[in-house]
Parts: structure tokens; C-alpha cells; sequence
């Protein structure tokens, strides 16, 4: 490949992943009801806007559920895989790269909830978190994941295992997602 074409691939990559995680990690806060005022959910909403308030109009929410952000999400991931198969990584029809991106949009949740358990849990280790507003959209975003798991995992001593149970699960999905039929 030409030098421009790998540039040019790593940033349609880059920033496609970027914008597509802060319109994830949106969506996540607002499933779980997190703290909208915190200044990390502020700079979420700030950057999302702009494409989230005109497509609202059109996709209304499912309940709980915000489904703009989530075709927002799928919709840019399809726009990033069409210009990367353009761009020369790939040569998939438009179903393959429609499938594709669904299971990379929840591939890309499912890294966004370790990340968030692997940080919270480092935090956790630091010291005194209840001030941190990361922390907070952390233990927001994370409780729906680890409440159920908390009732069937003990704690050992202060130690909560309920994470390290979560990241596990979260990895044989991950495993069930590579193992599907058409999604690279």
C-alpha cells in the first residue's frame, strides 16, 4: 500500500472510532442514568449534539432506550467500513460491511464496559474516588452490568469480585462476536 493510502486509513479509522465511541459511550450514560452535569457526560453531550438533536427528530427513544444514538453509532460505523473498503482494506458487499458494522458497534460497547470496569477498579485502588467525576460516571455506568452479578458473586473479604466476573463474560461474547459468520 502507498504511504498516503495508509494515512489515509488510519485516520478515516481514527477518527471514526472516536467520534463513534463518545456517541457509545453517550448512549451508555444515558441507559444507565448517569449524572448529565458531570463535566465528562457535559463534554459527551457537547461533542454529540450537533448530530444527535436533528436525527432525534426523525428516531424517537424506545423507552429507556436512546435509538438515535445507536443508529447514529451503526450508521457511522457503516460510513467508516464503506470508506476503508474504498480506500482499499477490504472488498465486502454493502450487507457484509451493514453486519459488519452492528457487530463492531457492539463490539465497541462491550470494550467500552472493560475499559470502564479496568479503570474503575484502578481507581478504586488510588484512594478517595468519591470526589472524582469520573469516577461517579464510572460506578453510574457500570452498575447495571455488575448489580445482578454482585447477587451470585461473594465478595472475599473487601475484595469485589463481581468485575472480574463481568470482564470474563464480557470476554466470551467478545469470542461469540468473532466467531459469527460475514464480520471480519
Amino acid at each position: 500500500m502507498e504511504t498516503l493510502q495508509l494515512i489515509a486509513i488510519f485516520l478515516v479509522s481514527t477518527l471514526f472510532s472516536l467520534y463513534i465511541g463518545a456517541v457509545l459511550i453517550r448512549f451508555l450514560l444515558a441507559w444507565s442514568r448517569a449524572d448529565f452535569y458531570n463535566p465528562l457526560s457535559q463534554f459527551l453531550v457537547r461533542i454529540t449534539n450537533p448530530v444527535l438533536v436533528p436525527l432525534r427528530r426523525v428516531i424517537p427513544a424506545a423507552g429507556k432506550l436512546d435509538t438515535a444514538s445507536l443508529v447514529l453509532a451503526v450508521g457511522l460505523q457503516f460510513i467508516g467500513s464503506l470508506l476503508l473498503d474504498l480506500l482499499g482494506r477490504g472488498n465486502y458487499g454493502l450487507p457484509t460491511l451493514l453486519l459488519a458494522s452492528v457487530a463492531d458497534v457492539l463490539r465497541t460497547i462491550i470494550w467500552i464496559y472493560i475499559f470502564a470496569l479496568i479503570i474503575q477498579a484502578v481507581l478504586s485502588w488510588v484512594g478517595n474516588s468519591y470526589d472524582n467525576p469520573v469516577a461517579s460516571l464510572l460506578n453510574s455506568l457500570t452498575r447495571p452490568l455488575l448489580q445482578p452479578l454482585r447477587r451470585f458473586v461473594p465478595t472475599i473479604g473487601m475484595v469485589d469480585l463481581s468485575p472480574l466476573v463481568a470482564i470474563l463474560l464480557l470476554q466470551i461474547v467478545l469470542i461469540i462476536l468473532r466467531g459469527l459468520p460475514g464480520i471480519f
